[in-house]
């Protein structure tokens, strides 16, 4: 039977329908293959992969057994293992100019290539590589909130064309905005943190996937997609300057990547980082597999239709982690 749900506090709605969909094991089933979503295609070409630093605009950073350089500072870095560079096709543009900052689209828009390994990805990282790679975007987004004029980053990663990705080398993105997006103002609500409750009632549900070292991954009641997982510290703190053991959150996010790849195989998913510089707001980061497709009904009504409920999710989810 179907339910309407209602966002924890805002006055948003989701409808999980079961009934219209598969059982969540009969997913598994549908495993992909092209390159779109896993199968990567040939290295041959790719401008992200090892080899081919020339066809990027110059790096922004680089980060390497030794540390992290610039191309600027020490000419084109070969031996790279994240790379971070401007996206040549920018939405932004860091050009200052005078007059209102919205009307002339200032911003930044940088590409971090995750590993120099063509057919790689997060949910099979190692320790190393993981940490590295959220060490990575705790450097670049507190570079951008340095930066003047920048009021707030977004930091998402796409993942196979499904998920909006039109590169297969495994790649993350990170936009600085002159603006605080209208939805964050909603989610904060004067010194108290929203979120805080929420976390410890659903660490505490029947939706918890993983608590660990501080933090939780859980299906959130308020699920608008199959499988959409949300990764939060227990304790409160706004953005990634908060972040302070880095291994920690890396391991539950690639743990929880790793436990959809073994459920699904190649599958489309995006993750998106979602902090703010206010005190009172709670970082999470949401991981959304793309497994189904908007329709005119969530158009015209911004009401999510989810096959899967999110207590069957956690528990398919769940059972892969205990058994490893």
């Amino acid at each position: 039977m179907s339910e309407i749900r209602k966002h924890y506090f805002l006055e948003e709605y989701c409808i999980i329908a079961p009934q219209r969909g598969f059982r969540p094991s009969d997913f598994s089933k549908f495993r992909k293959t092209d390159v779109s979503i896993g199968d990567y295609g040939s290295d041959r070409g790719c401008v992200f992969c090892l080899g081919s630093e020339d066809k990027t605009p110059p790096a922004t950073a680089v980060y390497t057994d030794e540390g992290v350089e610039s191309d600027e500072s020490c000419g084109v870095v070969r031996d790279w293992l994240v790379r971070c560079f401007p996206n040549r096709y920018p939405v932004l543009s860091p050009d200052r100019f005078s007059g209102d900052p919205l009307a002339r689209g200032f911003g930044f828009h940088e590409v971090i290539v995750e590993t120099p390994i063509h057919n790689h990805e997060p949910s099979s990282f190692s320790d190393a590589e993981i940490t590295r790679l959220v060490g990575a975007y705790k450097d670049r987004y507190e570079f951008y909130m340095g930066v003047s004029g920048v009021e707030f980053v977004s930091l998402f990663k796409n993942h196979g064309s499904s998920a909006g990705a039109s590169i297969a080398h495994s790649h993350s993105q990170l936009v600085a905005l002159p603006l605080i997006p209208p939805r964050f103002s909603l989610e904060v609500d004067g010194k108290e943190c929203r979120f805080c409750n929420i976390i410890k009632c659903e660490a505490g549900s029947e939706r918890l996937i993983l608590m660990r070292d501080g933090w939780v991954a859980f299906a959130p009641y308020f699920s608008r997609y199959p499988f959409e997982v949300w990764i939060a510290p227990i304790k409160h703190f706004s953005d990634l300057t908060g972040l302070n053991h880095v291994f920690s959150f890396a391991s539950i996010l690639r743990d929880i990547l790793s436990s959809m790849r073994e459920f699904f195989g190649g599958f489309s998913y995006n993750y998106v980082f979602f902090q703010c510089d206010v005190e009172s707001y709670h970082l999470h980061v949401k991981v959304f597999p793309r497994l189904s497709v908007s329709a005119g009904f969530e158009e015209n009504t911004g009401i999510c239709i989810n096959s899967v409920a999110p207590e069957d999710a956690a528990a398919e989810l769940r059972s892969i982690i205990l058994s490893k």
